[in-house]
């Protein structure tokens, strides 16, 4: 069986919903991005990027094939198609005794994609941003 959090997270990542991430990020909730050198802290600031992540990688080719859990730990490869390149990448989750997530590292490759990947998310937070 799932923990708590890994379940919330699979759901908030199937449906696209932000609403979700409300409950399950902690307060100090910290996201380790692919392309940004440093950590981004803080429940709102986690929660953009997400967004941002969920608009760029979260179409109809996105899908985690592999999942690896213990303790409050889980690894999850995914999978998907941005503008037609291939991105593979890991979704390190990280959550606390309360099941919020209090840790996510996002890592990918190959390089087209990490390419692709900054590209679109740069634009979308940006976007995102305008919109606050």
């Amino acid at each position: 069986m799932q923990p708590a959090a890994l379940q919330r997270w699979h759901e908030a990542v199937k449906n696209r919903c932000l609403g979700e991430l409300d409950a399950l990020l902690a307060s100090d909730a910290v996201f380790y991005s692919p392309v940004v050198y440093s950590p981004q802290r803080g429940k709102d600031l986690v929660k953009l990027y997400l967004a941002g992540a969920l608009q760029v990688l979260g179409n109809e080719t996105f899908r985690y094939v592999r999942e690896v859990a213990q303790g409050n730990h889980a690894v999850l490869e995914f999978e998907a198609r941005v503008e037609g390149i291939y991105v593979n990448g890991v979704d390190m989750l990280a959550w606390d005794e309360r099941n919020q997530i209090v840790e996510i590292k996002v890592m990918l490759r190959p390089l087209k994609a990490i390419e692709v990947v900054r590209q679109r998310m740069a634009a979308m937070l940006e976007e995102l941003q305008r919109q606050r």
